[in-house]
């Protein structure tokens, strides 16, 4: 199937982790430009070239999502290298493994500019091209927990959450404009992400990891934790002409792991 997707442009956020190196490498396999943007200009690098060995283009670009001040200066770099932003992946780094209560003020703070704050601002400075274009994706990859809160993730369960309102809002606003909005959540997909999770949960319960990650993929009815390339692939579905009448929706990579309808 062609997913009609060559010579558009992506910026994709979070793009030298498992989940966003995934996503880009699977939206340049379709013919996709794409900028890799991260925290971590090297993991950025790293992608970047194995977006460009697989005979793809990339552009690695440094960036802290957070930094609402470089917004205007990295996407006037990403667009005279590029063009301008078709279609915008935000995905971001969650908190650390926190209750929900008993969280300073401070963190919930920092945690909501890092994570919801700056999705906003970013799309917020991509939307009018698409609108004046008529022509752009919006996807944010978010969490399991926005449906089923994960226990000891109360900072993720609730700052997610807020992404899937905008979300959906956003849709209504702009889908007469040739624009889906949509969330796209992982359920356990082996990243570097969910081995972080597994030992923090092991540590806590004094029980060795191999037993947590064992316990943990018994409970996906599929038996395994997903493959980022699989994640990857939804979101480039999503991303493509062929999904424009996919909008306002939820989109689950889990395994049937999320046990409601």
């Amino acid at each position: 199937m062609d997913l009609e997707l060559k010579g558009k442009v992506a910026l994709v956020f979070g793009a030298g982790g498992g989940l966003g190196g995934a996503i880009a490498r699977s939206l340049a396999g379709e013919g996709v430009r794409v900028a890799v943007a991260d925290i971590d200009e090297a993991a950025a690098a790293a992608t970047a070239a194995a977006v460009k060995d697989a005979d793809g283009e990339a552009l690695a670009v440094g960036w802290d999502i957070g930094d609402l001040s470089v917004i205007e200066a990295r996407l006037a770099s990403i667009e005279k290298a590029f063009g301008p932003i078709d279609i915008l992946v935000n995905n971001t780094g969650g908190p650390p493994p926190t209750p929900a209560a008993g969280q300073s003020s401070e963190n919930w703070s920092k945690f909501f500019d890092s994570m919801v704050r700056s999705v906003i601002a970013v799309t917020d400075a991509v939307l009018p091209g698409m609108r004046q274009r008529k022509w752009g994706r919006i996807i944010t990859s978010t969490s399991s927990g926005v449906v089923a809160p994960i226990p000891n993730l109360g900072m993720s369960n609730t700052l997610r959450m807020a992404l899937v309102g905008w979300s959906k809002t956003l849709a209504a606003e702009v889908g007469r404009d040739g624009i889906t909005a949509n969330i796209v959540l992982p359920g356990r997909i082996a990243t570097g992400r969910i081995t972080f999770l597994d030992e923090q949960k092991a540590k806590r319960e004094g029980r060795p990891v191999e037993e947590v990650t064992s316990q943990s993929t018994a409970s996906i009815p599929v038996g395994r934790y997903g493959r980022p390339q699989e994640y990857g692939d939804t979101v480039t579905f999503l991303a493509s002409p062929r999904a424009s009448y996919i909008t306002g929706s939820v989109i689950r990579v889990d395994g049937g792991l999320i046990p409601s309808i």
